[in-house]
């Protein structure tokens, strides 16, 4: 290379190429330069090393190497993206984490996974735990990421997210609708009737190891042949797939309106079985509305040959967000709050832990949730309870419920009206939490917690001083106390226990100095706190509740008290479980 190309280097590629070369030359026969670094148009420097694989262990189903392997490595200018490896042969095609059949996919997060201060040796180090693992089989296929369309991600700026909640129909070609909900998303439906986007779904009958191209001509090549003649021999043999997708692509395009891209969505079977991987494309408006004119003119069983298609016509792909069940893992899978998925919850009180509480339930996946709360929403509460700016003058129940309603689409909030809801009502639900601090509320609980019920009861609250503190009664079903009688427990046990000194507050009557008042005038008092302190403090019994909702036999009654890293010392949570011999 020259003396200007090496100046054309940034001193980070600069830096890797000369520790490349120490490696060299420190282990011989095992790493060795076959061809020099160059620097290509995009600034990039790619070189070529061979790596001695013989000592590799083999297992049946593992990648299959030589004595030796060739690879293409590039490096970035930045020390921010990874250098990569990649091979000039389709030997390693369709195997998990080999990207469009050549490129390994070393770092599948390289924010966690890659380290430039381990440098170059931390790079060959990786490769060869990737060849080690890949080897011996330790790859599984059914969760390499986009293994069905060549491991990369198929998406262009500009498109909307396409949301697919529903399973497809078992058949080849099926028509569904895009239906918009804002300009940056549509949803797919193959609910008939429904006003939105006549969309064509196309099931391949193969994978597409090479990805499926961001130009039109080039895509329906793949759909005809989806190893392009690489595969060395292992081509699965597949009837030509273009002229029945452009037959549904034109037919959905003609009952489309003039003036519109025309969308589609790809179901391709991942080569590990299973759920296939959708991907969803557009094309420009100007090509659709010449889909449109070809169907009016010629109808819509018309072949129209990739050669003869001008190479230049882009697929826009849009970034899909496939939310069906069976290739979806909640995010919060195995966690306290899974208690709450399925369940119909009554939240009496919207205020500082009740506003918090309902937003944290609805993600977890709870069916039903009913609110209930008269109160109305002033500038002030802003400060530390679940509203905003638009939400001033409505009551809590309504602004709240309009903001779960929100979170989730699938999700049923009903707002009760005055104080508490019909007790009928009440007691169907598996979950009532009372978030309101009133005793007359504990009161009225009192009735029906003492009556056979399927009903679990939690009363939650925080102290006056900081806020926080937590505490939640959970009054289970078929528990022979009521809450008033569980607290009246609880506060004697804590009271005479000197270690929990830390939670005593919640029992004690208020200093003068333990509240404030938040506005001139007649301002009822109110407690310390923040948004941080209360939406941790309610996430908090959150979880401790949805512990008691997870228990399939008997639910254990009792009192978790809790206290936030920040409160005074003492223990950070304690539980004090019903004791029916100390009850009133």
């Amino acid at each position: 290379m020259s003396r200007r190309n090496r100046a054309a280097l940034s001193a980070w590629q600069n830096r890797l190429v000369g520790e490349l070369r120490s490696l060299v030359r420190e282990h011989p026969h095992q790493v060795r330069l076959v061809q020099q670094h160059q620097l290509d148009a995009d600034g990039d420097v790619t070189l070529r090393l061979r790596l001695r694989t013989a000592d590799i262990s083999h297992r049946p189903g593992g990648l299959e190497l030589g004595d030796e392997e060739e690879f293409i490595i590039k490096i970035r200018p930045s020390m921010f993206l990874p250098p990569s490896a990649e091979v000039d042969h389709t030997r390693f095609l369709g195997f998990p984490h080999v990207l469009q059949g050549q490129r390994l996919c070393i770092y599948l997060d390289p924010s966690r996974e890659w380290r430039p201060s381990a440098g170059m040796a931390g790079f060959l180090s990786r490769l060869w735990d990737w060849l080690t693992d890949a080897a011996s089989g330790a790859f599984d296929p059914s969760t390499a990421m986009y293994h069905a369309v060549g491991g990369v991600l198929h998406h262009a700026d500009g498109t909307p997210t396409i949301v697919v909640r529903e399973p497809l129909l078992a058949k080849r070609n099926q028509i569904a609708w895009l239906i918009p909900r804002s300009p940056h998303r549509y949803d797919l439906t193959s609910s008939t009737g429904r006003d939105g986007h006549r969309t064509p779904v196309f099931v391949l009958a193969s994978d597409l190891p090479f990805g499926a191209a961001s130009t039109f001509a080039l895509f329906l090549t793949l759909l005809d042949d989806p190893y392009l003649g690489r595969a060395e021999g292992r081509a699965p043999e597949v009837s030509p797939q273009s002229p029945a997708f452009l037959t549904s692509l034109l037919a959905s395009a003609l009952r489309n309106p003039d003036g519109t891209e025309q969308y589609f969505v790809l179901a391709v079977p991942h080569p590990a079985g299973g759920p296939h991987h959708l991907l969803g494309g557009r094309l420009p408006t100007a090509i659709s509305d010449a889909l449109r004119r070809i169907a009016k003119k010629h109808g819509t069983a018309v072949n129209l040959d990739p050669a003869i298609i001008n190479a230049d016509i882009p697929i826009e792909w849009c970034n899909m967000s496939d939310e069906r069940q069976e290739v979806t893992t909640r995010r919060d899978d195995d966690r306290p709050v899974n208690g709450f998925q399925g369940k119909t919850v009554h939240i009496w009180g919207c205020g500082g832990l009740g506003s918090w509480i309902a937003e944290f339930i609805a993600r977890a996946g709870a069916t039903t949730i009913t609110v209930c709360d008269p109160g109305t929403i002033t500038g002030g509460l802003l400060v530390r309870q679940n509203y905003t700016e638009a939400d001033i003058g409505q009551t809590k129940a309504n602004a709240l419920a309009a903001r779960l309603r929100a979170i989730r689409d699938d999700l049923t909030v009903t707002v009760a009206e005055g104080r508490v809801p019909d007790p009928a009502v009440s007691l169907a639900a598996d979950l009532i939490i009372d978030a309101t601090v009133s005793h007359s509320i504990t009161t009225y609980l009192d009735t029906p917690a003492s009556e056979k019920r399927k009903t679990l009861i939690a009363q939650v609250a925080t102290d006056a001083r900081t806020g926080t503190l937590g505490i939640a009664n959970i009054c289970a079903p078929g528990a022979i106390c009521t809450p008033s009688e569980l607290d009246d427990q609880a506060g004697r046990s804590v009271m005479a226990d000197g270690q929990l000194e830390l939670y005593h507050p919640l029992w004690e009557e208020a200093a003068e100095s333990d509240e404030l008042i938040p506005t001139r005038g007649c301002s009822v008092p109110t407690f310390h706190g923040s948004a941080a302190d209360l939406a941790a403090v309610a996430a908090t019994l959150v979880n401790m509740i949805g512990l008691h909702l997870q228990q399939t036999e008997a639910v254990v009654s009792g009192t978790h008290l809790v206290a936030l890293p920040h409160a005074p010392a003492g223990p950070r949570h304690h539980f004090l479980p019903v004791a029916s011999g100390n009850l009133p």
